[in-house]
């Protein structure tokens, strides 16, 4: 008797085998999205939002402004010993 059915090689993928891949990638993705979808940015403190609040007012009223020990110009500018020099950027503690 001869092998009529011999397995001369074996190339590509069984469709069992795609499903169970294409299952496998589709549970990944579903975790890593609600994972992402739950991430938030960090809260910033409450130095950084006074400090933004009286930079804006100093740039809108015209007038200097002083916030934890740094004094914002009217031209947005910051300045005191709480402030990069490299930057101009104030430091919250």
């Amino acid at each position: 008797m001869s092998a009529r059915y011999a397995v001369r090689g074996t190339r590509g993928f069984t469709l069992l085998e795609l499903i169970v891949t294409l299952a496998v990638i589709g549970v990944i993705l579903g975790v890593s999205g609600l994972a992402l979808g739950t991430l938030r940015l960090p809260r910033e403190s409450r130095e950084i939002i006074e400090l933004r609040a009286a930079r804006a007012d100093a740039i809108h009223s015209g007038a200097p402004r002083t916030a934890h020990g740094v004094r914002f110009l009217p031209d947005g500018r910051a300045i005191g010993d709480d402030v990069d020099a490299l930057t101009g950027a104030p430091r919250a503690k």
